[in-house]
């Protein structure tokens, strides 16, 4: 089974891109064996909704400074961070999660986890996505459908 997690603060413009995604893809309906989960702000959930699949995908909003709507794929393993000592659940996020999963779960821990960041163009209060994240995230659900077996026409 793949689980896709989508992160992110739907009140922060395009730090919501991430369970828009989630939404998108329940529109499109999602391929059997994928479970599509709204991981929010919380990011200790997103450790307890890996447990038993054999992939995981989480989906968030990032700054880098690369072009608003750039896509990123990167393996789990290479931004997993161990919690910090005396860290407290407002700051425990995704990238945390990975590390605390693959301590509490051992062997259900998922054989790959793929983290996509989208660049962001805007994370100020405020509802909706800018237009070039907007249109990265089709593109995410397109290909994402397509690599998990689901609808060829979604895109």
């Amino acid at each position: 089974m793949t689980v896709i997690i989508g992160c992110g603060n739907l009140l922060r413009g395009d730090d919501g891109v991430g369970p828009l995604l989630i939404r998108r893809l329940w529109e499109l309906g999602p391929p059997p064996g994928v479970r599509l989960a709204d991981g929010g702000t919380a990011g200790m959930d997103v450790a307890f909704q890996m447990e038993g699949a054999t992939d995981v995908i989480i989906v968030d909003a990032c700054r880098t400074g690369a072009p608003p709507g750039t896509i990123f794929e990167v393996p789990g393993e290479e931004v997993e961070t161990p919690p910090l000592t005396a860290i407290n659940l407002h700051n425990f996020r995704w990238d945390h999660a990975i590390a605390f999963g693959r301590w509490l779960l051992k062997e259900r821990f998922p054989r790959k986890v793929t983290v996509f960041l989208i660049e962001a163009q805007r994370l100020e209060p405020g509802m909706g996505l800018s237009p070039a994240v907007q249109a990265a995230m089709e593109r995410l659900a397109a290909d994402l459908m397509r690599r998990l077996g689901g609808d060829q026409r979604a895109g």
